[in-house]
């Protein structure tokens, strides 16, 4: 459902953030992707997502090429960036209705769906509020709830548990779980591997824009017998395990 192939992406500076990037994700997988500070785990989702348009190399979800059939890839999918700090002046219900009139999703459908994310993510009381008074992790449980309201049958998540608290995260895990078992596919980011051992069914791990692992976290564990994931990260990568990716 989603697949890249052979992407490469350098910035006008000359800086290379992404080489020769190859991997796909079927239907009913929750992937991970992890990867130090700088890694290229942002750049990589964002030409996935259209957002950045590749240097070279393909992208697509559920079939759409990402640069060729845009409009089609896009209504494929949901991304949540790793910045939830966009259009604060509406509120959460404003945002959300925002978000699902872009898609077409039916006045009914939409309360629905929002009504029920809402009451898992405990913000139903915050819907009328401005998202400006929102907390970080307020405006990321936002961004959750609008970016699914269509629901699609891809989630691209950067960071997504960023701010969140234990039990909005795991709210995101059973959702992802939940969507996992419908026969559609979830990539998400992290920093964190403990995350990606208890919910993945394999990783992905870059480092420096290249792809230094594509597998189960076993299989990495087996490959690398006596370390610990946190050991094992700062082995094969370049060790910077900081937050910001």
């Amino acid at each position: 459902m989603i697949k890249a192939d052979n992407l490469n992406m350098v910035y006008g500076s000359g800086t290379r953030a992404a080489t020769d990037v190859t991997f796909g994700i079927g239907a009913g997988e929750i992937v991970g992707f992890a990867g130090p500070n700088g890694a290229g785990k942002t750049t990589v989702l964002k030409m996935l997502t259209g957002v950045l348009k590749p240097t070279s190399g393909t992208a697509s979800v559920a079939g759409f090429d990402i640069v060729r059939q845009p409009m089609e890839a896009k209504r494929s999918f949901a991304y949540i960036s790793d910045n939830p700090d966009v259009l604060l002046q509406l509120t959460g219900a404003e945002y959300i209705n925002l978000i699902a009139d872009i898609y077409g999703v039916s006045v009914s459908d939409r309360k629905e769906r929002a009504d029920r994310l809402a009451a898992r993510f405990s913000v139903t009381d915050k819907l009328g509020i401005q998202m400006r008074e929102y907390s970080h992790g307020m405006r990321q449980k936002m961004m959750i709830i609008a970016a699914l309201v269509h629901e699609p049958k891809v989630w691209i998540l950067d960071e997504p548990m960023t701010g969140l608290d234990p039990a909005a995260s795991y709210e995101l895990k059973q959702l992802m779980k939940e969507h996992a078992a419908k026969g559609n596919s979830v990539l998400f980011s992290t920093h964190v591997l403990e995350v990606a051992e208890k919910l993945c069914d394999r990783i992905i791990i870059i480092d420096r824009g290249t792809i230094v692992y594509d597998g189960t976290v076993d299989g990495l564990l087996a490959e690398h017998e006596g370390m610990d994931l946190e050991e094992i990260f700062v082995t094969i990568t370049s060790g910077d395990i900081d937050e910001n990716s």
